[in-house]
């Protein structure tokens, strides 16, 4: 069904309105949850039992006598601060079905997380469930700040269900569709569409599901696939093409619902292989629902490995050096959410794809995303819309789980992307200097081979060589690049990975673990550089094999050796390192070929990706990668 979809119909009605109280006129903000959509998440990144005792579900939350249970957390926090900056909300209402008696205080921090209360009232229902509502003023939070509960018991007990924070709803909704891409990765895929299948709430406000699959391994083999297509009807629309990478899959989202027309949209990113928190959903779409104007507006990436650790705040990336992911001033990296609280308001550069939502609106005027295949699509896309006056906001709160970033080894087909993409974003977007780089990757070559990383040295010579042939190399999506990289790296050795009792050629005993010295100087690095070069070009070295964890392979440590087994980041195995003079010989006559080219013909090919970015974002380039017939 290449190009087609399941269970087309026209689209029914959106709708986030809240409950109970609030009335129809009230759109649903946020949930208010008590624990998270699966037994690895902690209840406690949803709300804290201070005192006492309380039982905690999804959606309700029963407390004992003299208990005290606060929702000053991760998912339990309204961003007040976001939410005053970017929208028309002045006024935000708690609500809940409550049962018992209680005192319950409406909290607000500021932007150094200092607390006051705001809004209490006192709850005795006399064992009859009642609807509460609270307002809270959404002003003096400019610099940072949220709003919280927290929930008193004394000598009774209190039960709180399906409670949200709402606001004025808008005089109309925007329709809203979420796209999942997946490439050869059925069954985290079939998993992340049936949690949001299983959140009924969460896909009220949906119109559409668009599974866009690129892979062999099809989604709609998958029994829970086919359970959760039956639910869903004529909502999920599955969608085959050939492998575009997630630049391609996304942008087919994008693709299908700006060719429907009619009323400005909503398109939402979710990634196949994540921990999905249905949640996300419902505050993404509220938020761009009443931004003052439209905005791409995106979800925070949590750890799967470790999931109460915050991936970044808020990333911006330094082009000219080709750095993503660094994080913007205030904005907390890599912390627990049970220690670290993001109370300063942070503004963003971009969001990654992990989970965002782009504005209809913002396509029309900026384009299509550019046909990168992988890594820099999102970066790239983020600092157009910026130029052309969207901002991008990451709104706390709003998260899901995916793989650490830290555990993905470095050395992999995807660095091609990431350098080659990146060079293509900071041409378009900063200017780039091709002398300054061309220095910065010239260390980066000296320093893969003398660590016997040929396959990385390998892997920067060719993203310096194909981003000097120019915006051509993107005119089929990016699958040869795709396929080359991988079938080219595959002929350097220590691209591979082996489990750490099987390596060839050597014993277990044999490897004797070598911890690394302290790091050498800045002053000193290109000393010792300088130095490791010279002895790996005459084999002073020590013979090996050597093990080395992957927190020790240092290039100034593992150079030492002319055999290291080295710990992959992922923990799953070991790469093994051998000198090889004569490849690296051939590496650095052609790195330095490259680096000669880039220094001199940077200017006129940032040109060339500038002239070529209309047609490359143009519909018409999407319609012709898809093979469909406008």
């Amino acid at each position: 069904m290449d190009g087609t979809a399941l269970n087309r119909r026209d689209a029914p009605q959106n709708g986030l309105t809240g409950r109970g109280a609030a009335g129809s006129d009230a759109l649903t903000a946020q949930r208010l949850l008590f624990d998270g959509p699966s037994p690895l998440v902690s209840a406690d990144m949803y709300a804290n039992v201070v005192k006492g005792n309380a039982e905690r579900a999804r959606h309700f939350a029963k407390l004992a006598k003299r208990t005290v249970v606060e929702t000053n957390s991760y998912f339990g926090r309204f961003p007040a601060s976001y939410w005053q900056r970017w929208t028309e909300v002045n006024e935000v209402r708690f609500g809940a079905t409550v049962t018992g008696s209680a005192r319950i205080d409406v909290v607000a921090t500021d932007f150094k997380g200092r607390k006051r209360t705001v809004a209490s009232t006192t709850v005795d229902t006399e064992g009859q469930a009642s609807r509460i509502v609270v307002p809270a003023k959404v002003q003096q939070f400019l610099d940072g700040g949220a709003l919280f509960v927290r929930f008193t018991t004394t000598s009774g007990e209190l039960t709180v269900e399906d409670a949200d924070w709402t606001v004025d709803a808008p005089a109309a909704l925007r329709p809203t569709s979420v796209v999942i891409c997946t490439f050869n990765r059925a069954d985290d895929c079939a998993n992340t569409v049936a949690a949001m299948a299983d959140d009924p709430i969460a896909l009220h406000g949906v119109d559409n599901v668009y599974v866009v699959d690129q892979g062999t391994d099809q989604v709609q083999t998958r029994p829970l696939f086919q359970r959760v297509a039956a639910e869903l009807g004529a909502k999920l629309v599955y969608i085959t093409q050939p492998n575009l990478g997630g630049a391609g899959g996304f942008t087919r989202g994008l693709f299908e619902v700006q060719g429907k027309g009619g009323d400005p949209a909503n398109v939402v990113f979710m990634d196949d292989d994540v921990l999905c928190e249905p949640e996300a959903i419902v505050r993404m779409n509220a938020f761009a629902n009443k931004t003052v104007e439209p905005a791409i507006v995106g979800a925070q990436m949590l750890y799967l490995l470790h999931p109460d650790r915050v991936h970044v705040g808020a990333e911006v990336a330094n082009l000219q050096k080709l750095e993503a992911g660094l994080h913007v001033k205030n904005a907390i990296s890599d912390k627990s959410a049970f220690k670290k609280k993001q109370d300063v308001r942070v503004d963003a550069g971009y969001n990654g794809w992990w989970s965002c939502l782009i504005p209809s609106e913002i396509v029309a005027q900026i384009g299509y995303p550019l046909p990168l295949f992988f890594q820099w699509d999102d970066i790239e896309y983020g600092y157009r819309a910026r130029a052309h006056g969207f901002a991008t906001v990451t709104l706390p709160g709003a998260a899901v789980w995916h793989a650490d970033f830290a555990w993905k080894d470095w050395d992999e087909w995807h660095r091609y992307f990431n350098l080659r993409n990146g060079m293509i974003t900071a041409a378009l977007h900063a200017g780039l200097d091709g002398r300054k780089l061309a220095r910065q990757l010239s260390t980066d070559l000296f320093r893969y081979l003398v660590s016997m990383q040929y396959g990385m040295a390998f892997t920067l010579i060719k993203a310096i060589e194909d981003f000097l042939v120019g915006p051509s190399k993107l005119t089929d999506g990016g699958m040869d690049a795709a396929s080359a990289i991988r079938r080219d790296r595959a002929a350097y050795n220590e691209t591979k990975r082996y489990s750490a009792n099987a390596v060839p050629d050597i014993r277990p005993a044999d490897m004797v673990i070598t911890s690394a010295g302290p790091n050498p100087q800045k002053s000193l690095e290109w000393a010792v550089l300088a130095k490791r070069v010279v002895n790996q070009w005459r084999g002073r070295l020590h013979p090996g094999p050597v093990a080395i964890s992957a927190d020790d392979a240092h290039w100034w440590h593992v150079s030492l050796f002319a055999h290291a087994v080295v710990t992959d980041r992922s923990q799953e195995g070991v790469r093994v390192r051998k000198r090889d003079k004569e490849a690296a010989v051939v590496l650095l006559k052609r790195g330095l070929t490259a680096l000669r080219r880039l220094r001199t013909e940077t200017e006129v090919v940032s040109e060339s990706y500038r002239l070529a970015t209309p047609e490359l974002t143009s519909r018409e380039n999407w319609a012709r990668l898809y093979s469909v017939d406008e």
